[in-house]
């Protein structure tokens, strides 16, 4: 699993039948409780937004957490973390 922030939604105006009706979102590693350069692009099954904290699974994991687990999908957007309470 990955932790990462949403830093903006992908705009794809074609793509492959089994992913219409996915929405893409580009996000940034977060290591060790800072952000990095390192970016990656996942599918959002969540409904995250940007600047969120999410968790992302990576591999067969997302491709199973479609609905079409045919889908090529690398990397899904499974969770949205909670910000701290003071």
């Amino acid at each position: 699993m990955i932790i990462g922030r949403v830093y903006g939604s992908i705009v794809s105006t074609h793509k492959l039948e089994s992913l219409v009706g996915s929405k893409f979102m580009l996000v940034q590693y977060i290591e060790n409780g800072k952000l990095t350069d390192k970016y990656l692009v996942a599918v959002d099954g969540v409904g995250a937004g940007i600047g969120e904290d999410v968790i992302i699974t990576q591999g067969s994991g997302a491709r199973m957490g479609m609905r079409d687990q045919n889908a090529p999908v690398d990397a899904l957007i499974v969770g949205i973390l909670d910000k701290k309470q003071a």
